[in-house]
């Protein structure tokens, strides 16, 4: 009998005390969350024809895996022509830095020789040899005057009496004017010599002389860094373009940015795509995390705290998750609240970003999220 009463008792004292801590014990507040990833949407910014598509939808890529590739069309052929022009950009900024070339100051040098020997001449006028030519071109010329005159007034005489026929006075006549003429000649130039070169030839003459030494002069200098400039930027230029072509050659093959699954793709060869238009989609394994939405009373969070997460299609496994993100804005609540219970419904998003173990993970599973920090009271 005394048993059964001090059996009771314990009974009666354990059921006291599960009320007590079943009163005063806590449960550990958790919030439901989805499993969210990077969603990628990759195109081409020049698009065109599809030549290629390597992947399907479901499948798993690697970074840096070739997916799509673009017909090229006139990009190789630009690109040819954009090397060409920067080749004779680079020849040409290569001849003005070096300069003309020795051969070409020496030809420049030697058109100032000349054009001063030339002016050299014309001041000094005709040698003296040269007069004494034009007086014996004179002398001769009179001589022979004289010598056809007196043939001329032979024949005269004798055409008087008809010794001779009409026709050699004629003859002679023509000789006689000829000769008179050759004197007359021979005049002009010895007073040409005698009062020797104009001025307007000198001064011409001299002109020519002062333009082939500037001529010289920048010859010896090179070109002005004015033209140099003006072909490096010409260079640059071409260097730009060729480069922007280059860009673009990239921009005809679609590569996996990252890790991850392809999620949307209905393309096939010979499809046409504009350019800049998303073309498929790529769910990254880079970084998954959990979206979950806190009542207010759970604010005391802040971002970097760790917290467990625990996922439905795991229930074995736990998770470690770090809060990165925590909303400043209210949602699922009216703007104006006035009651206790209104206000209860205020929630505010949260991102818990899950690093190790995160590879199993898939978009959209659902999850929970608790909200005691690790290594805090339960």
């Amino acid at each position: 009998m005394i048993k059964r009463i001090g059996l009771g008792i314990v009974v009666v004292a354990a059921l006291i005390l599960t009320l007590f801590y079943s009163q005063i014990r806590v449960s550990q507040p958790f919030v439901s969350g989805i499993v969210e990833t990077d969603e990628i949407r990759l195109g081409s910014r020049v698009g065109g024809r599809i030549k290629q598509v390597h992947v399907e939808e479901g499948d798993r890529v690697t970074a840096g895996q070739q997916l799509i590739d673009f017909e090229a069309y006139d990009l190789l052929e630009r690109e040819l022509q954009a090397i060409a022009e920067l080749a004779i950009r680079e020849a040409n900024l290569k001849r003005f830095n070096s300069g003309l070339r020795p051969e070409e100051i020496a030809q420049a040098k030697t058109r100032v020789d000349q054009l001063s020997a030339q002016l050299k001449l014309l001041e000094l006028g005709p040698r003296q040899e040269e007069l004494e030519a034009a007086r014996e071109r004179l002398n001769g010329a009179n001589a022979e005057l004289l010598l056809v005159k007196r043939e001329y007034d032979r024949a005269a005489k004798l055409a008087q009496t008809d010794a001779i026929a009409r026709g050699e006075l004629d003859i002679a006549v023509k000789k006689l004017d000829a000769a008179t003429a050759n004197v007359e000649v021979k005049k002009n130039e010895l007073a040409i010599l005698n009062a020797g070169n104009r001025p307007e030839e000198i001064d011409q003459a001299r002109a020519r002389l002062e333009e082939s030494k500037l001529g010289w002069e920048l010859a010896k200098k090179g070109f002005r860094i004015e033209e140099i400039e003006q072909a490096e930027a010409a260079r640059d230029s071409a260097s730009a373009a060729l480069e922007a072509i280059r860009q673009q050659k990239t921009e005809l093959t679609i590569v996996a940015p990252s890790d991850g699954f392809v999620d949307a793709l209905d393309l096939q060869a010979g499809d046409l795509v504009p350019p800049n238009a998303p073309v498929m989609t790529i769910l990254s394994d880079s970084r998954k995390w959990v979206r979950a939405y806190v009542p207010q009373r759970f604010l005391q969070l802040e971002v970097g705290q760790e917290l467990r997460v625990s996922i439905d299609s795991f229930p074995d496994d736990q998770f470690r998750g770090v809060v990165s993100f925590i909303s400043h804005q209210a949602e699922f609540t009216p703007s104006n609240v006035q009651t206790a219970d209104d206000r209860a419904k205020q929630v505010y998003r949260i991102r818990v970003t899950i690093d190790e173990g995160a590879e199993k993970l898939r978009s959209g599973m659902t999850a929970s999220v608790w909200l005691n920090p690790l290594g805090g009271a339960d």
